[in-house]
């Protein structure tokens, strides 16, 4: 089986973007590779630019880990920028002649392809998602890790403060983003990164700092000097509506409206299953139209999920002398909860807060933050800080850790984060939006999303032991390896597969957070 698979940045990135999709696509690819009678090719697009030219072009990644090099490509020079929010709004995410000429210019030199399955569509325009009129005999695949298809912020949060649950035709996406970029400097620090990585100049590195700044200088005084020489700006994002002699004129919420209408039309259409990381994931998917009919759960594989087997659950959350340790992991970002999450441990009452130890493993991002952990040291009995973590060193951060919290404002599709913690035996309490409750499925560890009274509720009754941590394992999943996940995988791309469950819309309540 030959197959496919695009993210809109290599998951073997210096720079680590693509957070959990990128770990998962490299363990797939990794336990896929060890079938020889399985090969996979990997696609990424809207990263790469070249200062003076505007041309798309595919190769070979020329940067970076050299594992799996002679199967690793990318789109240079994509007319669609990405990730999405570079992008926003822009309606060459729907249609985009050139780069989808490149797109299916390599799968013509490197295909056919048995599977293409895109983790996303971010980089390339919707009009790829036909590549069967091309190449009939390709399964086309596409999984839900966010919800670009129907949000060109891809969260589906509004205004970095509340949960998307109907974007009023568009109107709302007109003042969803406090900010927006600019596509010309954002393609040219690209090009500048691209150029500097081709030289083996790898991001992190002083090098990499301290040539980047001078290349942003040298790169804008060549794009003066080719204007002025040619009588030119510099390449440009095609512009799809160039030379018509009539322009529409519209509302700007319009292309909003046709952004959800035509990516689910395009996935309707066009794609032979659509994979849910969740059951969540499915009743939001069908909530905005995606074919309840393409729509199958398949929860991810984790390389973590050994660590169910090595590990057992304890009868107890809390530890012998009453106390109870509270992990948060992952990013200091609104909607993840971060903030909610500072709120609500610093509205605690005190004879709550010192019975409890906290351990925050998340990259610091400003210092009014780090005041506020470290004030939180007066009130609670313990205060840990790790300034980020690497999968490397989970055991030894959770090592005391009774319980997760997964405290997302947005409905997160499955953080893999809660999935490592969870495959620890470590209980998580979650809020009521996104896959993460699904683990555990148990009601005594979910609260409502943003609501700190019932946040507080929850740890009352842990704390209390009113909470059976029993009750919680019962009916707990257990986390896919890799192996199972692949060998799930192997039937949906054969046809043996069945909907997802629970993904009527009608079935769940999405209510605003």
């Amino acid at each position: 089986m030959r197959i496919l698979f695009y993210n809109w940045v290599d998951y073997l990135d210096d720079e680590k973007r693509g957070g959990g999709v990128s770990v998962y696509q490299r363990n797939l690819i990794r336990e896929l590779d060890a079938d020889p009678e399985t090969e996979c090719y990997f696609l990424c697009s809207g990263i790469s630019y070249d200062v003076l030219s505007d041309a798309p072009r595919w190769e070979r990644i020329k940067h970076g880990p050299s594992e799996n090099r002679e199967r690793r490509f990318e789109i240079v020079n994509s007319g669609v920028l990405s990730p999405a929010h570079h992008a926003f709004g822009d309606e060459r995410q729907l249609d985009e002649p050139a780069t989808e000429e490149i797109f299916y210019d390599f799968l013509r030199k490197h295909g056919p392809f048995d599977v293409v399955h895109f983790n996303n569509i971010e980089g390339l325009p919707a009009t790829v998602l036909q590549l069967r009129d091309h190449f009939p005999d390709t399964k086309v695949i596409f999984a839900l890790h966010n919800y670009f298809p129907v949000c060109p912020q891809v969260n589906l949060w509004f205004q970095e403060k509340e949960n998307c649950t109907d974007y009023d035709k568009g109107r709302k996406c007109e003042v969803c983003l406090p900010h927006r970029h600019d596509q010309r400097v954002v393609r040219l620090a690209n090009s500048v990164a691209y150029n500097l990585k081709k030289r083996g100049i790898r991001p992190g590195t002083r090098t990499f700092d301290r040539a980047f700044m001078p290349g942003m200088r040298m790169a804008g005084r060549a794009l003066r000097f080719y204007g002025r020489r040619f009588g030119k700006s510099g390449p440009k994002l095609a512009d799809p509506n160039a030379g018509k002699l009539l322009q529409r004129v519209e509302m700007g919420h319009h292309k909003y409206v046709r952004h959800r209408e035509k990516m689910v039309e395009a996935i309707n259409k066009n794609c032979d299953r659509v994979l849910c990381v969740s059951d969540r994931v499915g009743v939001v998917a069908a909530k905005f139209g995606v074919d309840p009919a393409l729509l199958t759960t398949s929860y991810i594989g984790t390389l973590h999920a050994e660590k169910f087997a090595e590990t057992r659950a304890r009868d107890t959350i809390l530890k012998a002398d009453g106390t109870l340790t509270i992990a948060y992991l992952g990013y200091m970002r609104r909607d993840k909860g971060f903030f909610f999450l500072l709120d609500a441990l610093e509205a605690l009452p005190d004879e709550m807060a010192e019975r409890i130890n906290l351990v925050i493993a998340s990259r610091m991002i400003d210092q009014a933050t780090a005041e506020r952990i470290a004030r939180l040291s007066d009130q609670f009995r313990s205060v840990l800080h790790a300034d980020g973590y690497s999968h490397d060193n989970l055991d030894e951060l959770l090592s005391e850790v009774d319980l997760g919290v997964i405290p997302v404002l947005w409905e997160d599709n499955l953080p893999q984060v809660a999935i490592e913690m969870h495959a620890r035996h470590i209980p998580l309490l979650t809020s009521d939006l996104g896959g993460a409750q699904e683990l555990g499925n148990c009601s005594d560890f979910v609260f409502t999303a943003g609501d700190r009274r019932d946040f507080q509720r929850k740890i009352n009754h842990i704390l209390d032991g009113v909470t059976d941590p029993a009750d919680y394992w019962r009916s707990a999943m257990a986390p896919k390896s890799m192996a199972e996940h692949v060998a799930e995988l192997r039937e949906i791309y054969t046809d043996g597969v069945t909907p997802a469950q629970g993904t009527d819309p009608e079935d769940q309540d999405l209510k605003a957070g």
